[in-house]
C-alpha cells in the first residue's frame, strides 16, 4: 500500500497499485505503477527482481487485482503465469468492468494459489477516485473553501472594488490548495465566482498538471477576457446559450431547470473524469452538498473576520483530519511578524 501511494496522481485515469514478489520472507522484488500508459506494478515488480528463476517459488503480493485485459498495456495477469509464479496475494478485486474478477479467474484456472481480500478497505481507500469512478459512475467530488472565523467565505459585495479574489487565508494554505488542484483531474466553479473574482483555476504555486477547468455559465454573462477562457490550459463551460467552441475551450449545453449536479456527474462520467474540487461560490457548493454529491470537504480558516457577507455552505460529515498549518515551522523558523498558522479541516 505503501508502495501504490508513490504512483499517485501520475497515474490517473488508472489506479495507482503496489507490488512486492517475497521468497522466504525476503523481498526480492518490489515496483509501483508507472504514469498513465506505462508498465503496471506487477510488471516493475517482475522486472525488479534480479534471479528470475526464483519466481518459481515467490509469492506477489498486489495492493489491487491484476489487469487481465489489453489496454495500453499487455494483461498482467498473463504475465505472472508466464513467470511461473506459484502464490499471489491480491488486496481487493478490481471494480473495473473489463477486470472485475477475470484476473484472479485466469490465475486460477492457471493453477495458481489466489488469496484475495487482505486489508481491502484500506486497498480501496488508496484508490478511492478509481472505486468511486466505477461504482458509483461519477467523479470523486471534493469541496473546498476558505472562510473566516465567523463563517464566511466572502465579504458583502459593496465592500469589493476589484474583480479579484479577496485573500482569506496566507499564502502557505494557498499553495497547499494548489498542490492539491494538482491531484485532481478537474476543478469546477459557478458564474459569480468567476465574474467576481476572475480565478485562473490553475496550480500556479506547486509543480504538477493543471486541472481541467469546469466553469457553470447558464446566461452567458462571462466576458471573453476572463482569465478562465485564456486558452492556457483546458476549460469546459456547462451553458444554456450554446457557444462556438475553440481550442482547448467547449461548451456544452445543459438544462439549468433540472437536478444540475446529476448532470454535471454524468457528462463528467461520460468524459472519464475521476475526481472534481468543486471550489465556489456558495450556491455551487450548497447545491452539491444538498444533492448529496461529495465525497470530501477540505474547509481553511483564517484568522480573520468579516461581520458580514456571504456565509460559508452548511453541511454534515465526519471530521478526519484537523491540523494547524506551518504551525511547528512559523514557531521554529519565523519572527513574530510572519501570519499565524491556519486551521486545515477535512471532512468526509
Amino acid at each position: 500500500m505503501q508502495l501504490a501511494q508513490n504512483g499517485f496522481p501520475a497515474t490517473m485515469p488508472n489506479p495507482s497499485v503496489g507490488a512486492v514478489i517475497v521468497v522466504n520472507n525476503k523481498i526480492i522484488g518490489e515496483g509501483f505503477t508507472s504514469p498513465y500508459g506505462g508498465p503496471h506494478a506487477e510488471v516493475n515488480a517482475i522486472n525488479n527482481v534480479r534471479d528470475e528463476k526464483l519466481l518459481r517459488k515467490a509469492t506477489l503480493y498486489v495492493s489491487l487485482e491484476p489487469c487481465s485485459h489489453y489496454g495500453k498495456t499487455p494483461p498482467c495477469s498473463d504475465l505472472i503465469i508466464a513467470k511461473n509464479i506459484p502464490k499471489i496475494v491480491i488486496g481487493t478485486v478490481d471494480p473495473f468492468a473489463k477486470v472485475a474478477g477475470r484476473g484472479i479467474e485466469k490465475l486460477l484456472k492457471a493453477g495458481r494459489q489466489v488469496i484475495v481480500g487482505v486489508l481491502e478497505e484500506e486497498c480501496q481507500k488508496i484508490n478511492k477516485r478509481f472505486f468511486t469512478f466505477h461504482k458509483k459512475k461519477r467523479p470523486f467530488i471534493i469541496l473546498k473553501w476558505a472562510q473566516t472565523l465567523d463563517s464566511f467565505i466572502a465579504p458583502s459585495p459593496e465592500k469589493r472594488d476589484k474583480k479579484e479574489p479577496v485573500w482569506i487565508t496566507n499564502g502557505y494554505s494557498r499553495q497547499i490548495g494548489h498542490k492539491l488542484r494538482t491531484q485532481e483531474q478537474a476543478i469546477l466553479v459557478g458564474t459569480n465566482t468567476v465574474l467576481q473574482d476572475n480565478p485562473s483555476l490553475t496550480a500556479r504555486d506547486w509543480y504538477g498538471n493543471n486541472p481541467l477547468r469546469i466553469v457553470m455559465d447558464r446566461k452567458g454573462k462571462i466576458l471573453a477576457e476572463a482569465t478562465v477562457f485564456n486558452g492556457d490550459t483546458k476549460t469546459l463551460v456547462f451553458t444554456e446559450k450554446q457557444q462556438k467552441n475553440s481550442e482547448n475551450l467547449e461548451f456544452i449545453e445543459v438544462d439549468f431547470t433540472k437536478n444540475l449536479p446529476i448532470q454535471i456527474c454524468n457528462i463528467l462520467f461520460e468524459k472519464e473524469i475521476q475526481s472534481l474540487i468543486i471550489e465556489g461560490g456558495a450556491t455551487t457548493l450548497q447545491s452539491f452538498i444538498d444533492a448529496q454529491l461529495w465525497d470530501k470537504a477540505w474547509v481553511f480558516t483564517g484568522n480573520n473576520q468579516f461581520y458580514k457577507g456571504i456565509k460559508s455552505p452548511v453541511f454534515q460529515g465526519i471530521l478526519t483530519e484537523k491540523r494547524t498549518i506551518l504551525e511547528d515551522v512559523l514557531r521554529i523558523y519565523s519572527p513574530p511578524s510572519l501570519p499565524k498558522g491556519e486551521e486545515h479541516q477535512v471532512h468526509s
